[in-house]
């Protein structure tokens, strides 16, 4: 084939009707001036003056040149007309305006004064017809569209909330083409809306009439759309919902929604922690902003529940450098590569490791030189600690003082331990080893105000070279042997120099954080989606519960008031029933309690007890500047034989000890575990619970 022979392009489609309309525009803007003119004259042709006419006629070559030269430059030929908007008729209305004052200006300077209702109804009539020509494109087109969205549509839906986000919500369910929900009526318990349209969707009625509208608009799925309603009517309002078994799905609230937008794609289904909200936490943002910013922190466990929404928070405050270290790898990457996707410019470093490895935890410390730590790596399955007990020693009490040491040895400024309300009066190793960790802390910041490190235990690989080379044999033993006039030196109650310079250790005590690796609500979601039965150990079992960003947030301000030596205390709201937690998990997946999914109640786990508690009733609780965020009254004890007792502790867990719980309930004096002493609460009634924690409190 010959070069010169080439294939025609062809025209596109754009400019095929923006040819059609400028036929069309030229016909309008003449015929709305003529029929202004004949208006005028009773619509009498006849009766026109012939200077009018003769005017009109000389004088309309030019004006149509000019109004299509104003139409061209307001973007009335190369816009889509399809999303026609304000903005369009805006245009419009400016260039309708415009060509009438070249209409008045040119034909009464070079040829007649027209009549007054001339100028007036050729103006309106031209902008009625440039408008309708293009905005009935866009109707005929939504008009089909909407024909076809409601022939495909699988779900007939229901609005709650006639506000804001309703009216978004319902713009984008008409107008998406990937939408495929009808929107058939809207829920507002405002009266005054009710009876009246909102995007052509009635507004049928208020909160008490959600079952009545499901059945009568045989609704299958629901949407929530009050970002800022108060918990206590979200709450009710979505236990409303779930009593309908229709598909249930909500916005999050104002404090997850970025920049205040909403969409369909921030829908999300309503999950069990919905139902147990509370009022959004409020956290002082520029503290923690200024208390990370430029700083090198540390996470250990960074790849769990709790460690990775750390790093997520962490990350979104600019640190210096955030490392993460976890000895589970899978989790590891995916916090990764989910912040480096998130967050270009972070400066991550992802280490392998584990925190009984002293050695590999002081390589980190001084290679890297993190001056927050954030300590979260820890066995945390009760049940599996029971069975483990030596386990739970090793990482938990051992892990935190080999990762305390280091921070201490390298100049840390902040060392913050992850604990739970498990150790308050233990009834489990895995709480009792928590309680050892807050133990470790409390020692390890007396020793640092003090300036004493030389009296700390040097734990196998803490100790340097050249020590190990001079100690053969049980090394821990030895060294602790080497000093035992040293140790004696340091009581918790002696410190008195609070201003001293030094690592400020901490621990932050909260209570079970809603889908942790681990808790409930995982267990249950799979139970039901194997046809139950979902098993609760207890009717009367109770739990404190946050979500794990709530929870994050506020350990990360309760790290902004540490002055070293302090447990914090979350305030975790009101306990919750875990088999009222279990019956809404089923009626939200769209079943019936007891009939379709039964519950069995499998009795209380070794070490679990019937209720958690805050303090223990030696502890004090001291507020802070935050309401959510308490402060207990450290226990007094020996310092230096507590650690006498760690040594021996690690030892014995190191040769898997079978008398290790013995030697955990001699070192903490709280810890009674189940079989051997009553925990004291087996018996006690929910009212009777919440009582003796009010009066705690008050002490």
């Amino acid at each position: 084939m010959s070069n010169s022979v080439r294939k025609r392009k062809p025209i596109e489609h754009w400019k095929i009707i923006a040819f059609y309309l400028i036929i069309y525009d030229i016909v309008a803007i003449n015929f709305s001036y003529f029929f202004g003119l004949l208006l005028r004259f009773d619509l009498a042709y006849s009766s026109i003056p012939e200077n009018y006419l003769s005017a009109f006629l000389r004088f309309a070559p030019f004006y149509t040149a000019f109004s299509l030269i104003v139409f061209y430059v307001a973007h009335m030929y190369n816009s889509v007309w399809r999303f026609a908007s304000f903005t369009e008729l805006n245009r419009i209305f400016v260039a309708t305006v415009v060509t009438t004052v070249f209409q008045v200006v040119g034909i009464t300077t070079f040829y007649e004064r027209m009549p007054g209702s001339y100028y007036i109804v050729g103006c309106i009539s031209q902008f009625i017809l440039t408008v309708a020509v293009r905005f009935m494109y866009r109707y005929i087109t939504l008009e089909r569209a909407k024909r076809e969205k409601d022939a495909m549509a699988t779900h007939r839906t229901m609005i709650i909330g006639a506000g804001a986000a309703g009216q978004m919500i319902l713009r984008e369910l008409k107008t998406s083409v990937k939408a495929t929900a009808k929107p058939c009526c809207v829920i507002d318990d405002n009266p005054n809306k009710w009876g009246r349209l909102t995007e052509g969707v009635p507004i049928v009625g208020g909160r008490d009439s959600i079952m009545a509208n499901v059945e009568k608009y045989n609704i299958d799925q629901i949407l929530f759309a009050i970002p800022t309603a108060r918990v206590e009517d979200r709450r009710d309002i979505l236990n409303i919902c779930k009593e309908t078994k229709c598909e249930l799905k909500t916005l999050p609230g104002v404090f997850q929604l970025a920049n205040g937008q909403v969409s369909l794609s921030k829908m999300k289904a309503v999950a069990v922690e919905d139902l147990l909200g509370r009022d959004p936490i409020k956290v002082n943002m520029e503290e923690i902003f200024q208390y990370i910013k430029g700083k090198t922190i540390l996470v250990t466990g960074g790849g769990g529940s709790i460690g990775s929404e750390l790093c997520r928070q962490i990350a979104g405050h600019e640190p210096k450098q955030l490392i993460i270290f976890d000895i589970y790898e899978n989790n590891a990457y995916d916090i990764e590569q989910e912040l480096r996707r998130k967050y270009k410019n972070l400066n991550l470093v992802v280490l392998i490791g584990s925190v009984r490895d002293s050695r590999r935890i002081n390589m980190v410390f001084e290679k890297y030189k993190p001056e927050i730590v954030y300590h979260a790596a820890a066995h945390k399955h009760v049940p599996l600690m029971e069975t483990s007990p030596n386990e739970s020693i090793k990482n938990n009490v051992i892990g935190t003082y080999k990762t305390a040491y280091a921070a201490l040895k390298h100049g840390a400024s902040r060392f913050i331990l992850i604990s739970t309300d498990k150790a308050v009066n233990p009834t489990n190793i895995m709480g009792a080893s928590k309680r050892l960790c807050e133990m470790v802390i409390q020692s390890m910041d007396a020793v640092s105000k003090a300036g004493r490190m030389d009296v700390l235990p040097l734990l196998h690989a803490h100790m340097d070279k050249y020590f190990e080379d001079q100690i053969p044999g049980d090394r821990t033993t030895a060294a602790m042997k080497s000093r035992p006039e040293e140790r004696s030196s340091v009581h918790i109650e002696s410190v008195k120099n609070k201003d001293r310079q030094g690592t400020q250790f901490v621990a932050v005590r909260f209570g079970n954080v809603l889908g942790s690796n681990g808790s409930v609500i995982p267990l249950f979601k799979k139970q039901i989606e194997a046809g139950g039965p979902v098993t609760v150990t207890h009717p009367d079992i109770v739990r404190y519960f946050m979500t794990i960003p709530e929870a994050v947030s506020l350990v990360l301000q309760a790290g902004t008031y540490a002055w070293g030596g302090e447990i914090f205390v979350l305030d975790m709201g009101e306990p919750v029933k875990i088999d009222s937690l279990a019956r809404n998990l089923i009626k939200l997946s769209g079943y019936e309690p007891d009939v379709e999914i039964p519950i069995v109640y499998s009795g209380l786990r070794p070490g679990e007890k019937l209720y958690e508690e805050k303090l223990m009733a030696e502890e004090g609780m001291k507020k802070t500047d935050n309401d959510l965020i308490h402060i207990g009254k450290p226990i007094p004890f020996d310092i230096s034989k507590f650690l006498g007792q760690l040594t021996e502790l690690a030892q014995a867990s190191y040769e898997n000890n079978p008398h290790i719980v013995e030697m955990v309930e001699e070192i903490v004096p709280t810890f009674h575990p189940v079989g051997n002493k009553p925990t004291g609460n087996e018996n006690m009634s929910v009212e009777e619970f919440q009582r003796e924690i009010h009066e705690t409190e008050q002490r």
